[in-house]
């Protein structure tokens, strides 16, 4: 592959971040450190001797004009220089076209935000701006004037840093601002999004980052799938690292967070991706796979095989029975449970009966349990139930009891909880709206070439 531009096999640390914090807000989850010798390109270090990135000449002038904006030819180079450090990718005359129409389709992006924002009297100060690239910086070890120095040595202005930060986080105020309302979630779509998580729990997950190109964005399937074939040998090679090249190159949704798509449940995933995933090990990368609407490339980071762990919190109504109770008492305590049950129906129910005794039933608030830690008669009646679902009675060398679900979740440093899965979810709705909103601004916009 011949060699159009003698670019820099190593991207900045500090310019990487810069789309994870900004649009951290568009991300479902937490980022999970990439793993294995595929993920090795993804942790690019600010190298001293990097070399400055030489572009072929560009015709000076204006190139495009947006509404009333103009992208010139200043614009796209400093914005190629900028893709180029920070996705570490190696421009050749394969890819050089395209590269070039990515930093040509971002700079229209902006000023249609950054139109948007002034309608609309949106404002990123200095302050905001500064503690993005202070934070950037600290990423690398490196003061904020440092970092800036270094990319000024291989070619990029601060002042290019700082327009798309202003963009970005102006943009993410804006859609915040106009679609939160539309975005909010009901008590009932929680429930459901966490029952479904607890559900997939249940069955072979896949912890991955991803990269895809899309058949449109692309021109046709052959070309999606030469562009995918370019990126995944560059990672491979590792010339280019994961997460920057997601984040600068990749059509889907979770570009913004490095490529980080979270858990893929079995059963939920393209039959012809979950094939390939099956096959990997943490660490792995996949080669290109195509289907029906482009190319994706998955980074595989950690897999589970289902049968999860899970933390309930319960509250308990119990009659005491030794061990030795008779048969008589046993079901007496049985008749009493079962018709306390019937009349006390839910958790809130139960709190009202805390510290009382009812007959000869007694409650109790048992807090947090792991199903690990339980007996595996109480685990086994746990696990399928939901909040406000009770276990039938059972008996063990203390009591006779009742156990009253009042949440549940998976268990774990990582696992979802109640209000994590309620902000993920108005994440997620804001991301798409934000999409839907850029598409409406291109499509009524005025956008000509020069």
């Amino acid at each position: 592959m011949s060699k159009l531009l003698n670019c820099s096999s190593l991207a900045l640390a500090a310019v990487l971040a810069l789309s994870a914090g900004v649009a951290s807000a568009q991300g479902f989850g937490q980022t999970t450190p990439d793993t294995g010798d595929a993920a090795l390109a993804s942790q690019p270090a600010l190298a001293p001797d990097t070399q400055a990135p030489q572009l072929p000449p560009l015709g000076e002038g204006i190139l495009t004009s947006v509404n009333n904006d103009m992208v010139t030819s200043y614009d796209l180079k400093q914005r190629m220089l900028l893709l180029i450090v920070t996705s570490g990718v190696q421009v050749t005359q394969e890819n050089y076209a395209a590269f070039q129409q990515q930093a040509i389709n971002s700079l229209i992006d902006e000023r249609l935000q950054q139109q948007e924002m002034d309608h609309w009297k949106v404002k990123v100060s200095d302050g905001e701006v500064n503690d993005e690239i202070a934070r950037m910086a600290a990423q690398s070890n490196l003061k904020p004037d440092q970092l800036l120095a270094e990319l000024k040595r291989v070619g990029v202005e601060p002042a290019t840093l700082r327009a798309q930060i202003a963009a970005e986080s102006g943009w993410n105020s804006l859609v915040g601002g106009r679609y939160h309302a539309n975005a909010s979630v009901g008590t009932a779509q929680v429930d459901s999004l966490m029952d479904k998580v607890i559900a997939d729990g249940q069955k072979p997950q896949y912890l991955v980052a991803e990269i895809f190109i899309d058949n449109a964005s692309a021109g046709s399937p052959a070309n999606a799938q030469q562009g995918a074939k370019q990126l995944y040998d560059q990672i491979s090679q590792k010339v280019a690292p994961f997460q920057s090249v997601a984040r600068q190159f990749s059509s889907a949704p979770s570009a913004a967070n490095g490529g980080d798509a979270g858990w893929l449940v079995s059963g939920n995933i393209d039959p012809a991706v979950e094939d390939v995933l099956k096959t990997l090990e943490p660490g792995q990368m996949s080669p290109p796979i195509t289907t029906k609407d482009g190319v994706y490339i998955y980074l595989l980071r950690q897999k589970t095989q289902g049968n999860a762990d899970m933390v309930f919190r319960i509250k308990q109504a119990a009659v005491p029975l030794p061990a030795n109770a008779s048969a008589a008492d046993i079901s007496s305590a049985q008749v009493a449970l079962t018709s306390f049950r019937s009349r006390v129906n839910s958790c809130e129910a139960v709190d009202e009966q805390l510290g009382k005794t009812s007959g000869s039933v007694q409650v109790t608030d048992l807090g947090d349990a792991q199903l690990s830690t339980l007996l595996a008669n109480y685990s086994d009646a746990l696990r399928p139930l939901k909040a406000n679902q009770t276990t039938e009675p059972m008996r063990n060398s203390q009591n006779m009891n009742i156990l009253y679900v009042c949440d549940r979740q998976l268990a774990g440093d990582n696992a979802l909880t109640r209000q994590q899965v309620e902000t993920n979810l108005v994440n997620q709705r804001l991301s798409m709206l934000g999409r839907r909103y850029l598409r409406e601004l291109r499509s009524t916009a005025t956008i000509e070439s020069h």
